[in-house]
This record gives structure tokens, sequence and C-alpha cells, in this order.
């Protein structure tokens, strides 16, 4: 098992897969790095180094207690970057990973991350705010969030089975392809995650704003989402992020759940193996 501890003392638990020019994924809520098998195996036999990490207090890291918000989780991915010397990396982040990734770029792209990210893909993520505000009024109700606390609270197990059952996949359409795999992988992860880590969680992915983050893009970036996205609606996130990120590539999936990056694997691990190699086609011929 890969570690590394950060300056507060949590130790983060880490995948670290392959050889070649590194991606670095970062797993949405509530979940852990173990929800990239699909494309770790992908990439890594397609000459690809995969990193993937638990977020603090999920997964098999530090159970924490503090420090579950996102200046934090940008900063642990931060020294994840640093102790693997990463450079020119790959990000990719889904749901609140996507969150994460731009955080981290805007809050240390033209710091300590300066050189060390060569372009970002964010499939079905919170940017740019979840939340209803009067400044963001497509966003969902404060409301919604407090109810996702409330179920979290009164029995998680079986918050997070309705959640994997349901909606998050897409499951509970008419005529859906259920996976009881998915969904007791996904059960299973979830109950790993930290009981206060993941509460806090909630608040992190949903009322954190991250226009001004997109806004310091600097990199290649693709922006994958289901336009049946159940969880994170594309309307308020995917469609305005592709108009705050400059030069962003949107892909969206018609009639696609919020993890379709499980359920379609093979199709989504393609479109972003030919956004890779094109930018890096392009990079190569920009610099003879």
């Amino acid at each position: 098992m890969s570690t590394f501890t950060t300056s507060d003392g949590t130790t983060i638990h880490y995948k670290d897969l392959g050889s070649g020019d590194p991606i670095v994924f970062s797993h949405g809520w509530p979940l852990s790095s173990d929800d990239w098998d699909a494309q770790m195996q992908f990439f890594g036999e397609h000459g690809y180094r995969c990193i993937a990490h638990d977020r603090r207090g999920h997964g098999q890291s530090t159970q924490t207690w503090d420090g579950n918000e996102m200046d934090t989780y940008a900063d642990d991915l931060m020294a994840l970057v640093e102790s693997l010397d990463l450079k020119n990396a790959i990000h990719v982040g889904h749901s609140t990973g996507g969150g994460e990734v731009a955080r981290y770029i805007g809050r240390h792209g033209a710091g300590r991350a300066k050189g060390r990210i060569a372009k970002a893909v964010l499939i079905d993520a919170v940017p740019p705010l979840m939340v209803k505000t009067a400044a963001n009024p497509g966003g969902l109700p404060i409301e919604v969030f407090d109810g996702l606390r409330a179920a979290h609270r009164a029995d998680r197990a079986q918050f997070w089975l309705d959640v994997a059952s349901g909606p998050f996949y897409g499951f509970n359409r008419a005529g859906a392809k259920v996976s009881e795999g998915l969904i007791r992988n996904w059960w299973r992860q979830g109950m790993m995650s930290g009981v206060k880590a993941s509460y806090e969680c909630i608040k992190a992915f949903s009322e954190t704003n991250f226009t001004e983050d997109l806004k310091k893009f600097d990199v290649p970036t693709l922006i994958l989402h289901g336009d049946d996205d159940q969880i994170v609606p594309i309307g308020a996130s995917a469609l305005m992020s592709a108009k705050l990120v400059k030069g962003a590539t949107l892909k969206v999936y018609p009639g696609l759940s919020h993890g379709l990056f499980a359920t379609h694997h093979e199709m989504v691990n393609a479109d972003m193996l030919t956004f890779f190699r094109q930018e890096a086609a392009a990079h190569t011929a920009g610099s003879r």
C-alpha cells in the first residue's frame, strides 16, 4: 500500500500503476480510488502512469475530523503531486473530484503546481456552484443538500444504498440496465468513508464556488457530462463551466447519468484517450 503524510499528519493512500505520462484521478463523494478501476486499467494498458488517491476521510486514508473542505482537498492533491514529483500531469476529476481539480488549479496552478499540469478533464463535475443563490439561480435549493445531510444522519448505510441503486447511475429510470455489482461496490466504498468526513463533504461539494478557479485554467480542458445527470444537473454545471474555462471542449452524452464513466467506461475512456492524444500531438507539432 502506497501512502504519504500531509503537513497536518493525515495519511493519504494512493494507487500508482503503469508507466508513462502521468494521469491523476480525483474521485467523487463518498467514494475512493477504487472507483477509477476501469480507467486505471485502460489507461495503464495504453501507456500512461495512473495515480488515484483516496481523499482525506475516504477509502483507506485517515478518517479525518478536520480539513474536510475544498482548500484542504486541493492542498492534499498538491502534496501528492509533489511527493511523487509529477510533471505535466493530466488531472481527471469526477463530481466532487472535479471540484478538487478546479480548486487545485485555481489555488496552486500559478505557484507550486506551475509546470506540473498538462491537461484537465472534468466529468459530471460540481463546478462552478451547485447550490442556488441570487447570483446562481439555476442551482439546486439548499433544502436539497439539507435533505442529504438529514438522510446521512438518520441511516447512512441505507442512504448510500438508495443513492447507488437510484439516481447516481440512473438505475431509477425506466428500462435501465441495472448492475448489482456497481451498486454493491458504491455502497462498499461509501461505508469506508469517515462519518464526519462524508457528512461535511456535502457542504464542500455543494456550497464551494469554483467560478474564479475555472477562470484561471490555462491548460487544455475537456468537460464531459451526461444530460440525464440527476446528481449534478448539467445546466448549472458543465454548460456553465464550459463558458468559464477558456478554450474548453464540452462533450454531452445524451441520456447518460452521473456515473457514466462507470456504466459506459468504454465510450468515456475512448473519448478521453482521443483528447489526450490530440493535444499531445498538437503540443509536439507546436514545439518543433
